[in-house]
């Protein structure tokens, strides 16, 4: 284990302004933010899943009765504070190029918010981890994802553009929502109680993406089916985020009482196998609501948007690296090697759209409060 540079949450801090800095948004809306540690009301005590079911929730990680557990329990909070810090290094570069005030402060929003949570997770690896956690939480700001050295393939990738943006806020953000309502019913008691006003935080994130993604159809400018291939794009990695299919980390959460299931309270008995899986679904028929909420923005006898199977572009898991295509379909390799040059997106239609956003000024519709 490398050692630690700091002993305080203070010199975290310190370093938490220089990678501000270090990655081009230390603005002054942000600057002058004040980051604090937020905490909300549980629904149970108790823990409510488990080998552990009906016990108090654990307080402290001395409370937490084997190793094993607390390790878990520290591992989870790093992987979540990563994806915190990887999304704002992803998004960092949007600031140049706003389309209007509204979405310039609603992505100061979103960024602000991303560091407030990872600042949560730093808190928590400070405070209740001793010194394994401020070295977790030292390594949490020294990895970059334009470097490609984050922990989940997904925050490697570049965002390169607004469509990049609103769909990375509609869907990535949305497994968010997912991993952040299954950690709300840990039975680590400030892990739970600090998803809380997390998620409160994250429903604004996601209506910033939705919304944006219907004011890009409703004007009409760049081509539906490039928008499709930003879907085809991150649609997949969110999928991937969820985890590998029978994973037995998936199984030791639950049965720990660390992880829930994102419908825990009405889900019914687990199946342990399938853990990952049954999150998984849950989401993708929550993309297929959102998908055909914006396809009501498209005018009629204009193609509509598509949610992508489930096998489709998969980094991990069942299907990973299978030549499936965007409609689930089994393909020889040749075939799927170009079939993804037509359904993601490619140098020239990164380029076309940066063009179309620096040149169009109508090429997203202003935001209009009521508009479905």
């Amino acid at each position: 284990m490398p050692a630690a540079r700091i002993s305080t949450f203070d010199d975290w801090v310190d370093l938490f302004a220089v990678w501000r800095k270090d990655i081009g948004v230390d603005y002054p809306e942000i600057a002058n933010y004040h980051f604090e540690a937020k905490f909300g009301a549980t629904r149970s005590n108790e823990i409510e899943f488990g080998a552990f079911q009906g016990r108090p929730k654990w307080r402290r990680v001395i409370d937490i009765p084997d190793q094993r557990i607390r390790d878990a329990a520290q591992n989870l909070i790093v992987f979540q504070g990563d994806t915190e810090f990887a999304s704002v290094e992803q998004q960092r570069r949007l600031f140049l190029n706003a389309p209007s005030e509204h979405d310039r402060a609603s992505l100061c929003r979103v960024v602000t918010e991303e560091m407030r949570h990872g600042w949560q997770m730093c808190h928590l690896l400070i405070h209740f981890f001793g010194y394994g956690g401020k070295v977790e939480a030292q390594k949490m700001l020294e990895r970059r994802a334009f470097d490609q050295k984050r922990l989940l393939g997904a925050f490697n990738q570049d965002v390169d553009n607004w469509l990049d943006f609103f769909t990375y806020t509609d869907f990535v953000d949305r497994d968010g929502k997912f991993q952040l309502t299954m950690l709300s019913y840990s039975g680590f008691e400030p892990v739970a109680q600090s998803m809380i006003p997390m998620l409160k935080e994250e429903s604004f994130h996601l209506g910033t993406g939705h919304d944006g993604l219907k004011r890009i159809v409703r004007a009409g400018v760049i081509p539906l089916n490039i928008v499709q291939k930003y879907v085809n794009k991150w649609v997949p990695v969110s999928y991937d985020l969820f985890g590998v299919d029978h994973s037995s980390s998936a199984h030791w959460f639950y049965v720990w009482g660390l992880k829930g299931r994102f419908d825990e309270p009405t889900a019914g008995e687990a199946d342990l196998a399938r853990m990952n899986e049954h999150n998984r679904y849950l989401y993708f028929l929550e993309v297929q609501k959102l998908i055909e909420q914006i396809n009501k923005n498209i005018p009629e006898g204009q193609p509509k948007l598509y949610t992508p199977d489930l096998k489709f572009n998969r980094g991990i898991g069942e299907f990973a690296k299978q030549p499936y295509n965007v409609h689930g379909e089994l393909l020889s390799a040749e075939a799927f090697a170009e079939h993804c040059k037509e359904a993601l997106p490619q140098p020239e239609d990164i380029k076309l759209v940066n063009e179309i956003q620096a040149t169009e000024p109508q090429w997203i519709a202003p935001k209009t409060l009521g508009v479905q």
